[in-house]
């Protein structure tokens, strides 16, 4: 493979991306009329407003079964791989990820749509791995969801290693292992360049697997000074291991001119009119079967998951904005992604107030809309 021009793998900025537009409600549990509306139209007016100003990627969440409540969240999805094919063939600079879920995708078909992608990106798409968590969804595909992470991570491991072996080997071969016995299997094509690789994991096994295996690893921000900490471990974890690990998170954005507007928004949006069955159903999931919030703190932040899923939350005038964002990027974070109730409507008053605020400061680099048309 030769180096890749993903975006991603730019050392000198603090990455910024969009979570979850792919999902009805994006990433905020609200009934608000104005909620995100997940169509594919709107997907692609948002994938070239962000292009064209620069931002770095887009993250999409893979689901199948909603959180109920009166929306429904998150119960309309569109499926990944085409989401990102589609809006990779429509850009020109960002990257965008699939999600994927090992156990509901083979890894020699995930191989192949990837290393299709990478051609019609040139070199700008990337993996999100997800080793599973939430039951009722491997229940709705008829699957068994291991009580155990072991099991969980052990197989994403075998799955992720047959992936880099259709990358890499120029020739067929066979697979014997636990989980896969393969025969005469090939990649070709083969991506072109290296592809960035992100995975999400709380437990220590997912972390082990994360540091393995990814470059990005995707940890909510609850506590910043909790989170220097972890991110040092983590580093110091990768660089045992003989990796470079980065690491991102999400967060939430309510930017208005005035601090007031902002706030009254954020009452209005995320707790007035929050959908807080879905909330409880999406909390009371976390508890059960995932790790990827610190169970400690969990319950101390249900207002954050009708808010934004949980994010970092980015609450007022431009400039207190891009504070936040400069205190993630102090805690160590690479990069985080943002979620807006309505991401096209409310991107643009972030591109032109925040992001100069961020070139300003130096932790984006200057950027001039013309390059997206070059």
């Amino acid at each position: 493979m030769t180096a890749s021009r993903n975006r991603m793998f730019d050392r000198d900025t603090f990455l910024l991306g969009t979570f979850a537009s792919n999902c009805s409600g994006g990433m905020t549990v609200t009934k608000v009329p104005e909620r995100w509306d997940n169509s594919w139209a709107n997907n692609l007016r948002l994938a070239r407003l962000l292009d064209d100003a620069g931002i770095d990627f887009m993250l999409p969440i893979a689901r199948w079964i909603g959180y109920g409540g009166e929306t429904n969240f998150h119960g309309g999805v569109l499926e990944t791989m085409t989401w990102a094919a589609g809006l990779l063939a429509k850009t020109r600079n960002i990257c965008v990820f699939a999600t994927v879920h090992t156990a509901a995708n083979h890894p020699v078909v995930v191989a192949k749509q990837l290393a299709t992608i990478d051609q019609i990106s040139d070199g700008r798409v990337g993996l999100n791995i997800v080793a599973g968590w939430n039951k009722p969804e491997y229940e709705a595909l008829g699957l068994t969801l291991p009580d155990d992470h072991e099991s969980r991570y052990g197989y994403a491991q075998e799955w992720f290693d047959i992936v880099r072996a259709l990358w890499s080997r120029e020739e067929a071969f066979d697979w014997d292992g636990t989980y896969f016995k393969l025969k005469n299997v090939l990649g070709d094509p083969r991506p072109s360049t290296l592809l960035p690789i992100l995975n999400a994991a709380g437990s220590d096994q997912g972390r082990k697997f994360a540091v393995r295996n990814a470059d990005f690893l995707f940890t909510p921000a609850i506590d910043l000074a909790r989170s220097k900490d972890e991110i040092s471990a983590l580093k110091q974890q990768g660089k045992e291991a003989g990796r470079a690990v980065e690491v991102l998170t999400f967060s939430h954005v309510v930017c208005r001119p005035t601090e007031k507007e902002a706030r009254d928004y954020l009452e209005h949006s995320g707790k007035t009119h929050a959908d807080w069955e879905a909330v409880d159903n999406l909390v009371r999931l976390q508890f059960a079967h995932a790790h990827s919030f610190p169970h400690d703190l969990l319950a101390l932040i249900r207002d954050r998951m009708a808010a934004g899923h949980g994010g970092f939350p980015l609450t007022g005038t431009p400039e207190q904005v891009a504070e936040g964002i400069i205190s993630l990027h102090e805690a160590g974070f690479r990069g985080t992604t943002l979620s807006f109730v309505d991401y096209a409507e409310e991107f643009p008053y972030f591109r032109d107030n925040v992001l100069p605020i961020l070139e300003a400061r130096g932790i984006r680099p200057a950027h001039r809309p013309a390059e997206a048309a070059a």
